[in-house]
């Protein structure tokens, strides 16, 4: 049986698109009717992700401008991050661009993993980002997996966090792999290369 590990996942986004609704429904199968801005929760899962079980570590980060400065600490902590959007809101959207250059900056690594979450599905009607535009930046960000999710209806919510998780696994064991070859020596390391470049895929887009 394979040890469990524990993984840092943090939910990034502006005010009020939904981050807290979204982790309250994946941790505790809850819906949050009420909007209370966060400062900052912090929630624990397990789950099984392609037969290994892992421990998620969850930090729920406030959107709002005057929590800014507390970023940079949960993205040197993050292994992996949630950039969350409203699909009724452009402007959430375009932070998302920001967000993105901040964590690599700090992590000095443009393979981070990121999901990007276009949540509030249900409010087709109220739509302001069409999904051409969310594919793009999808795309322009390496076929980072995109996905639309309702909080409200649980639609793809497991699915984000897994998919996370997922590439986490994957670039944890690419960089045991790397430290494995460097210590067999650089005739092996040279062999390897090729195998150990980051793969992407891209996530559903679902309408609801």
């Amino acid at each position: 049986m394979r040890p469990q590990r524990e993984y840092h996942i943090v939910v990034l986004g502006a005010g009020g698109v939904g981050k807290s609704c979204l982790t309250a429904q994946f941790v505790q199968n809850v819906w949050i009717e009420s909007y209370d801005p966060t400062i900052e929760d912090s929630y624990r899962k397990q789950i099984e992700v392609d037969g290994r079980q892992c421990i998620l570590e969850i930090l729920d980060t406030a959107g709002t401008e005057q929590f800014t400065a507390m970023r940079e600490l949960y993205m040197k902590q993050g292994q992996g991050f949630l950039l969350v959007f409203s699909i009724t809101s452009m402007s959430s959207l375009n932070e998302l661009s920001e967000l993105r250059e901040q964590i690599i900056r700090i992590k000095d690594d443009e393979n981070i993993p990121i999901v990007i979450v276009g949540n509030k599905s249900d409010l087709e009607e109220d739509r302001a980002v069409p999904r051409a535009r969310a594919f793009a930046l999808s795309q322009k960000w390496g076929n980072a997996p995109y996905y639309e999710t309702s909080a409200r209806r649980r639609a793809n919510v497991n699915e984000v966090f897994v998919d996370l998780c997922r590439q986490i696994i994957r670039k944890d064991s690419e960089g045991s792999s790397s430290n494995s070859d460097k210590r067999e020596g650089p005739n092996r390391h040279d062999r390897k290369r090729d195998n150990r470049r980051p793969k992407h895929r891209r996530g559903p887009c679902v309408i609801l």
